[in-house]
């Protein structure tokens, strides 16, 4: 437990570095964004004094580093800026749209999980027969489409044609839960999909090899339930996938940006779009640092995981 304890602080200590690394590659990146703040906010008619105004006004005319030390000040008070006018803090159309998009990457990942666990440990179990072939295919074809082709396809099918799911929207869960799941699920499936192909690949790879060794047999001769060698298997099966599904989390969250516009969620892709085609600089600021801080806490929460169901990995 000392081990454990002692390795989760040190990668909960790598966090605010991590975050500061984004911070600083976020910053410098947008630096170079063609879009001029000035111009956003006074619009077409404003003089070039009062662009020159705005600017120093505002500090844009600093080098690059007192503003990099300032935008640091401000993110600690929590300010991310204000939106091109009309002004709105940026912070709270974050507020407003992130709770759409963890909805949405939270019900991709469980479908994900439950898809990639079911073709996995089918694939394993039945190696090198026809159910394993049949997983294999699926999971290659998954791995192979598009999010947002899938999504394409299933509005048209199942929405346009079949008029079985609307094809967009977002009904608040508050309001109703079934309206909810109706307008979530396409979108979710769209996501999960590429993410469940690939992992089950992990699960099934990760499954054999465990079968194939030593205690596996040794439990199987002794007369140990077949149902409680899987469960002993699955569990150190499961690291390697673990570890990729931190990834993955990533992988749902930049493909939100697409899936949202598609499905007409108004959720963090759709705010980084409009921040894009607006040439809203702090807009698009926020929305990418917040998404990437929550995919570095994702991924540090992962391998805490890691370390918690398989002793083996906690080596110093």
């Amino acid at each position: 437990m000392l081990v454990f304890l002692r390795l989760a602080l040190r990668r909960l200590a790598m966090l605010p570095v991590m975050v500061l690394g984004v911070t600083l590659l976020v910053f410098v990146v947008l630096q170079f964004s063609p879009a001029d703040p000035a111009y956003n906010a006074l619009g077409d008619g404003a003089s070039e004094q009062a662009r020159q105004a705005f600017a120093a006004a505002n500090g844009l005319d600093d080098p690059l580093p007192v503003r990099y030390v300032r935008f640091l000040g401000d993110l600690l008070h929590g300010n991310l800026g204000v939106t091109v006018p009309p002004s709105t803090p940026v912070s709270d159309r974050i507020a407003t749209a992130f709770p759409l998009t963890l909805q949405l990457t939270l019900l991709g990942l469980a479908i994900a999980i439950v898809l990639a666990l079911a073709l996995g440990i089918t694939g394993a179990l039945y190696r090198d027969r026809w159910p394993d072939q049949l997983t294999r295919v699926l999971s290659i074809s998954g791995v192979a489409i598009p999010s947002f082709w899938l999504g394409i396809v299933l509005i048209q099918e199942l929405a346009l044609n079949r008029s079985i799911l609307p094809t967009g929207g977002y009904v608040n869960p508050a309001d109703s839960v079934g309206g909810w799941l109706e307008t979530m699920i396409l979108p979710a499936v769209s996501l999960a999909i590429p993410v469940a192909a690939g992992l089950a690949r992990l699960v099934r790879t990760s499954m054999v090899a465990e079968l194939d060794r030593d205690y596996v047999r040794t439990a199987t001769g002794n007369g140990l339930p077949r149902s409680v060698v899987i469960r002993g298997v699955l569990r150190n099966a499961l690291v390697t996938p673990l570890t990729v599904l931190g990834l993955r989390v990533g992988y749902l969250l930049s493909g939100a940006v697409v899936i949202e516009t598609i499905f007409d969620l108004p959720g963090m892709g759709k705010l980084i779009l409009e921040g894009v085609t607006g040439g809203d600089v702090a807009l698009v600021q926020g929305t990418v640092l917040t998404i990437a801080v929550v995919f570095l806490a994702v991924n540090v929460l992962v391998d805490l995981l890691v370390l918690l169901v398989n002793p083996r990995v906690r080596t110093v």
